[in-house]
């Protein structure tokens, strides 16, 4: 089968970052789907092992190939003995394992308690943009932080929202919750956007928070979800932070100083949307009620992919220039893939 991966961690500028290879076609195992792959997003992790920066990325001394992709949507064409949720025929989307061949192929095997129903309201590629930044903005609003659907009386800021996570954990939070949301975005463009998401207010994370967020002059924050630059932003995060609040995050900080979280009996979560799958949990089967959850969200209007952007086809150039874009930390929402007409890039 086609699939393209890569062999040698390199920057995505150079030629041989990423390879079109012919590999075998995966056998599916007792509890596997096996997917035809109609379309992929890319996300940070992609980039991540590719340049070799990921915890849980490989050496690769040996130029043992590594197919990428952790969203997809596509057709079930076959699957283990001890399947039950699925069908032959299924249209199905999902973020798969960390640890196991990813999205971009023709063919991927998943197991089937990570993968849920596509909606039916959308295409393959909306659909892709959604599995793995669905996944990680519900298990960070109401596993982590704990957060009741229906709760109300309090405020969440999302810092880094116009992003991939942040434009679905906005539109989840307004959906799902009466909170009154302050998302954070530097740009006009990306404030529209958060804004369109749902956010309630929008202040600018190039400034100092705590005063933006003071002068709103609402209920106390007593969640806080940050996204990126958690390191550079948490002093402020903590000062806007109510007493015994709580705050949720998913970068990587190469340090992180949470003593000040004391004074004020805080605490910190972090949100790994792959724990479930690589520790292989009791409650694994958690993350594919929840895409179904969202599939139905999705087809009752309640909630829009986050799909800004598709290239067409999936190959090694399109993936580099995706690739390029989700390193420059500006892309608003997610860039998709298909193998299908589609929307290009611009």
């Amino acid at each position: 089968m086609k699939a393209i991966a890569f062999t040698t961690p390199l920057p995505i500028d150079a030629p041989d970052s990423l390879v079109e290879l012919d590999l075998p076609q995966p056998l599916p195992g007792l509890r596997d789907l096996l997917v035809n792959v109609k379309a992929v997003s890319v996300n940070p992790v992609d980039t991540k092992i590719r340049g070799a920066r990921h915890q849980g990325s490989a050496s690769h001394e040996t130029g043992k190939p590594r197919v990428l992709g952790w969203d997809a949507a596509g057709v079930v064409v076959g699957k283990g003995s001890d399947v039950t949720a699925f069908s032959i025929g299924d249209e199905v989307y999902y973020a798969g394992e960390l640890d196991r061949q990813g999205s971009n192929a023709e063919y991927q095997a998943v197991d089937e308690r990570l993968v849920g129903r596509k909606p039916k309201s959308i295409g393959f590629a909306e659909a892709a943009a959604l599995p793995l930044t669905s996944i990680t903005a519900w298990e960070l609003l109401f596993d982590r932080l704990g957060i009741r659907e229906g709760e109300t009386g309090s405020s969440l800021l999302v810092s880094g929202a116009a992003g991939g996570v942040g434009s679905i954990l906005v539109q989840l939070a307004r959906r799902l919750t009466n909170l009154t949301i302050i998302g954070s975005a530097s740009r006009p463009e990306t404030a529209q956007w958060v804004s369109d998401m749902g956010a309630h207010h929008v202040v600018d994370h190039t400034k100092p928070l705590a005063d933006q967020v003071k002068a709103l002059q609402m209920s106390p924050v007593k969640y806080i979800v940050s996204l990126t630059a958690t390191a550079r932003n948490f002093a402020q995060l903590v000062e806007v932070l109510a007493p015994q609040g709580k705050i949720g995050l998913i970068d990587d900080p190469a340090t992180l100083d949470v003593v000040p979280l004391k004074r004020k009996a805080a605490s910190l979560h972090w949100e790994f949307m792959f724990a479930r799958s690589m520790w292989r949990t009791p409650d694994m089967a958690e993350q594919g009620q929840l895409l179904n959850r969202v599939s139905d969200l999705v087809d009752r209007g309640e909630l829009r992919s986050t799909q800004t952007q598709t290239l067409n086809p999936i190959d090694v150039n399109n993936l580099k220039r995706v690739h390029a874009l989700v390193e420059s930390g500006k892309t608003i929402g997610k860039v998709t893939l298909t193998v299908g007409a589609d929307h290009t890039l611009d």
